[in-house]
């Protein structure tokens, strides 16, 4: 037998494995590196989150990565580089993290890499494609971060998703129901990365009730671009631009006219939609001319625009408020006006901190790739409905191993 493959059979038959659990986001800022202790599979998997980690990606990385991602005119040979550039950078800030934990990689069973995702392309945004299909792309070659770590590693999770009649996104509702549910209490796990995106975990005394995921539109998208090309920084910190500024109400309704918003049940999105451009163009429909508002003033109204709009994907998901919390995790949950505002929109529901839940909110979403993996080493894969309703159990993710 392949050494390899019988390493693998080891693994599955172990009680519980150690899986690192990886996650680059839309923002651009870094490497998030979970170190999980996973216990069992499928409705009995226990997660402890044993260390945890950010690793910053530096104005170098992250300058070359926005100039592949959400852009639709790219140069290949830099996609191709990066592809591998980035995964030998992964490769690397795991080699790191587990020195500073003084933990030894041949006591790491595998690594579960979500990637870096350079374009999401949901068949509802191509107007232009004579075949329309779900669509999405993450570099950072599985290969080269087993090989160069010497650990088995599982990645490119989002295919097997679209494979299956999903858009690859959003992918947290698969682990969230295994993990956080509760008996007496709706749960809502919002989490507001560059796209905003909850699942509702209904009590399980709600036995006609069922887990909906859903993206809900720009979380920190919008706010990063415009303080980027406004006030070159990276992201607008404790709101303090936002602040200083006020909703416009025009440019805010030209914003809310969008179609996408209207639409109803699961669906995905990306910055490749919520762009500047597609600022610049709901104005240009209204005749509003973008340039004569402040940039402060803008800022202040894509805030609240992502709060509404979150706000309102909620509300349409919930069935009644009394019973209901919201746990807010990503990104935005460190933004004070976005979520002051939320709850003005939420009001009558608690809107709290994910680690009320007992996890630190800023590993949430590589905690959730662990358990990707850990369902594909160990597990019978995940209930999966996809679009015309049809259920099925499927596993997600691609071994690669170290030789």
């Amino acid at each position: 037998m392949n050494p390899s493959v019988k390493k693998l059979a080891e693994i599955s038959g172990k009680k519980t494995r150690t899986i690192i659990g990886l996650m680059s986001g839309t923002s651009l800022d870094g490497l998030d590196i979970a170190l999980c202790k996973v216990t069992g599979s499928g409705g009995e998997t226990v997660v402890h989150l044993a260390e945890f980690v950010t690793k910053p990606y530096g104005d170098e990385v992250a300058s070359a990565l926005r100039k592949i991602s959400s852009v639709e005119d790219v140069k290949l040979k830099e996609i191709c580089y990066m592809h591998t550039s980035l995964a030998q950078l992964h490769a690397e800030m795991i080699i790191d993290a587990l020195k500073q934990w003084n933990v030894s990689p041949d006591d790491v069973d595998s690594i579960a890499s979500h990637g870096q995702t350079i374009y999401h392309y949901p068949a509802r945004d191509q107007s232009s494609q004579k075949r329309k299909l779900n669509s999405t792309l993450q570099i950072g070659d599985g290969d080269h971060i087993a090989s160069k770590t010497g650990i088995i590693t599982v990645s490119d999770f989002r295919q097997k998703h679209i494979a299956r009649g999903g858009e690859g996104a959003p992918m947290a509702a698969l682990v969230d129901g295994l993990l956080f549910g509760s008996d007496t209490e709706t749960r809502v796990l919002l989490n507001i990365g560059g796209i905003g995106n909850f699942t509702v975990l209904p009590a399980a005394s709600e036995k006609s009730s069922h887990h909906f995921t859903t993206d809900t539109g720009p979380g920190n998208t919008l706010i990063d671009k415009l303080t980027q090309k406004y006030f070159s920084r990276d992201y607008d910190k404790d709101a303090e631009i936002a602040l200083s500024g006020n909703i416009n109400p025009a440019l805010m309704d030209a914003l809310l006219q969008d179609p996408w918003f209207a639409e109803t049940g699961s669906k995905s999105t990306g910055p490749e939609y919520f762009s500047i451009g597609w600022i610049e163009q709901r104005a240009d429909e209204a005749h509003i001319e973008v340039g004569e508002i402040a940039a402060e003033d803008i800022l202040a109204t894509v805030t609240e625009l992502s709060a509404y709009t979150i706000a309102e994907s909620v509300s349409g998901a919930i069935k009644n408020r009394d019973n209901v919390k919201v746990y807010v995790s990503g990104g935005g949950a460190h933004n004070p006006f976005m979520i002051q505002r939320i709850k003005v929109h939420l009001s009558g529901v608690d809107v709290v901190p994910f680690s009320n839940l007992g996890y630190d909110p800023d590993a949430k979403e590589a905690v959730i790739f662990a358990v990707l993996a850990n369902e594909m080493l160990a597990g019978d894969g995940f209930v999966f409905e996809n679009a015309s309703g049809k259920s099925q159990k499927l596993n997600f993710g691609k071994i690669s191993f170290p030789n």
